[in-house]
């Protein structure tokens, strides 16, 4: 009997978990909530146990190997110039989206009640999320962009090493040799994990929590599916000159484990995988754009989210936002996403944008309840993104395989093939 493809168990996985979710909370069955609500969390913990050393290792070989890639400066810059424009596309999106359907205009909630978060974002997290004060804290505490950044300090320090620096190179090779295998039985297990996270989810929120925010929830939907399904394809049609089919085609495991786990850097081991093997883009420049996209590329949670929640909490509040307050709401979406990375998720950016616009950070604890189902789609939206990028990238400087881009997706059953160092391509 012919087993089914990996796409097709995370497909079951999800329906499976979705009918088990509508169960447990139909007939309130308690034990079934904690059961989905433990598988997913054991799932998301282990996948998120290997991305420190997948990282740092694969961030400080791609580095190393710089010697073998042409170009690099002109690749990074236009990575960085497409992360910025993509992101300012979006921000665009959610300001216009804002506008147009007013997410907070006659919504009643109970303002005295809501409660600023804990920690607000500022413009110090955007340095400390970057520049590490210790080396173990960035590993224990999983500061991606601080292990990003270690990863590509000790690889430039290798590069200019030379020779001397190959013992420690040959290590960090195998390290992530072993981390990639390791990473892959853990994947293989996404059609349970999905089953656990999306049933949680469905069995914990109704429409009746739902129901107060239902403008606002619409409007982050729509903003994302008009980012994934019109942005996106745009691009690549136009300036990839690629197919938007196939690349949705080839991405959609990643996109699919994103939406469920709602978690990029736990998406990370994936997204990677399915950039190079299916969309056909270089390993080495892969290796580079993939996990510096996992930390700043977050058209979902740092453009569209920010922006619509913005001008929610201002509506809600009875704050009227001019001109200069919706540009600053793109400076901040653009230049202070990578703030993201260091702490946790959409709320930071959220409060980073609250704090420099002035309105009051206890617009935060009206949002709290439902972002998890916002979540989901925003992390769907980050993870295309993370990868529409390096394709982009990749075929406009010839490091795009369009045979292995257009073939029929590549099975991700098997664990991946081991990484052999590229030739310099002209």
């Amino acid at each position: 009997m012919k087993r089914f493809s990996f796409s097709l168990q995370l497909l079951l996985g999800l329906v499976a978990g979705v009918a088990l979710g509508f169960a447990a909370r139909t007939w309130d069955v308690t034990w079934l909530t904690e059961t989905l609500t433990r598988v997913g969390q054991i799932f998301v913990q282990l996948l998120k146990l290997a991305v420190p050393p997948l990282v740092f290792t694969a961030v400080l070989v791609s580095v190393a190997n710089l010697r073998n890639v042409s170009g690099a400066a002109r690749l990074a810059g236009k990575t960085l110039f497409w992360f910025l424009a993509t992101g300012l596309v979006a921000v665009v999106v959610g300001i216009a989206l804002g506008l147009v359907i007013n997410p907070g205009q006659g919504v009643t909630l109970d303002t005295g009640a809501a409660k600023a978060p804990e920690h607000a974002g500022t413009w110090l997290d955007f340095v400390t999320g970057i520049l590490p004060t210790n080396i173990v804290t960035a590993f224990t505490e999983m500061n991606v962009l601080q292990i990003v950044f270690l990863g590509a300090v000790l690889g430039a320090a290798a590069l200019a090493a030379g020779e001397k620096a190959e013992p420690f190179l040959g290590l960090a090779r195998s390290v992530l040799e072993l981390v990639q295998k390791a990473l892959w039985w853990v994947i293989r297990l996404a059609p349970i994990g999905t089953a656990g996270l999306i049933g949680k989810a469905v069995s914990t929120y109704g429409w009746d929590l739902l129901a107060p925010l239902a403008k606002f929830s619409a409007g982050v939907y729509i903003g994302c599916f008009v980012v994934l399904l019109a942005v996106y394809p745009a691009l690549l049609a136009l300036w990839g000159k690629v197919s938007p089919v196939a690349f949705f085609r080839n991405a959609w495991p990643a996109i699919e484990l994103a939406f469920v786990s709602r978690s990029s850097v736990g998406t990370l081991p994936l997204t990677q995988r399915v950039t190079i093997e299916r969309n056909g883009v270089d390993r080495d420049y892969a290796a580079f754009a993939v996990p510096f996209g996992a930390t700043t590329k977050m058209d979902g949670c740092a453009s569209i989210y920010p922006a619509l929640a913005a001008i929610f909490v201002a509506q809600v509040f009875g704050v009227q936002l001019g001109v200069g307050d919706y540009l600053l709401i793109a400076f901040v979406s653009v230049i202070g996403s990578a703030a993201t990375a260091g702490l946790t998720g959409a709320t930071v950016m959220l409060t980073l944008t609250l704090s420099t616009l002035g309105l009051p950070l206890e617009g935060v604890g009206l949002l709290l309840a439902i972002d998890p189902i916002l979540d989901m789609i925003r992390t769907a939206t980050n993870v295309t993104g993370q990868m529409v990028v390096p394709v982009l990238v990749a075929r406009s400087e010839g490091r795009l395989d369009t045979a292995v881009f257009n073939a029929p997706p590549q099975s991700l059953d098997d664990a991946p093939a081991p990484r052999v160092p590229q030739p310099a391509l002209a």
